[in-house]
């Protein structure tokens, strides 16, 4: 599938089906290509993922904006683990 995407120039997220994490300094986070909320608190929130979640740990954090696809954050970002 790696190989597919390189050839057909398609983004590996889209063809691996994995998330993509985007992030403005520590202030801002774009989490795409989600499954969902598993745990939100303002200072960490869980996020589902096809090959297991995303961790993200901080201050006074919060979910601007949850689409099917996005869930954008603000807030004070401290850390971010991806959980297989």
């Amino acid at each position: 599938m790696d190989k597919l995407a390189r050839v057909l120039d398609f983004p590996k997220e889209i063809v691996l089906d994995l998330p993509k994490v985007t992030l403005i300094g520590n202030m801002q986070a774009l989490i795409e290509n989600h499954r969902g909320i598993i745990e939100y608190s303002t200072d960490r929130i869980r996020i589902s993922i096809n090959s297991g979640e995303i961790e993200i740990t901080g201050k006074s954090m919060s979910i601007c904006n949850i689409s099917r696809d996005e869930i954008h954050l603000d807030g004070s970002i401290g850390l971010i683990k991806y959980h297989c």
